[in-house]
């Protein structure tokens, strides 16, 4: 029986107010490594992002904050603190690898309630 090529991993990041979305595709390369690309974005931040991060091993998918190549690569790149699109790649590389299951992960923003929201969050 032949091996079959890993398929690929897709993920839309809708960033928010900045209106440029892009698309990640992760695959796994090998035992330890996933390929990845980052493309359809108009930001001159993502695509400088998409140059600086073509594959990731395990080992730098796991890397803490300060030493995570994602990270490093988009501070390199000019990505705003709170841009969507840095944890979006980890996701994908994540998914790829599979070290994690595909679920969407949302940033919801609701008019607070009063001093007392927190009451709310700890009931569900």
């Amino acid at each position: 029986m032949a091996s079959q090529k890993p398929k690929w991993v897709c993920v839309t990041v809708d960033p928010g107010i900045c209106g440029f979305p892009c698309v990640i595709k992760a695959r796994k390369a090998a035992v330890r490594k996933v390929s990845l690309e980052i493309f359809g974005s108009d930001c001159e931040q993502i695509q400088r992002l998409s140059g600086h991060l073509a594959a990731l091993s395990i080992k730098e998918l796991f890397s803490p904050l300060s030493r995570n190549p994602v990270y490093l690569a988009a501070e390199k790149s000019g990505c705003h603190l709170s841009c969507a699109v840095p944890v979006a790649v980890i996701k994908a590389a994540e998914v790829a690898m599979e070290l994690a299951l595909p679920r969407e992960v949302h940033i919801k923003f609701e008019a607070c309630e009063d001093n007392n929201s927190n009451a709310k969050l700890q009931r569900r």
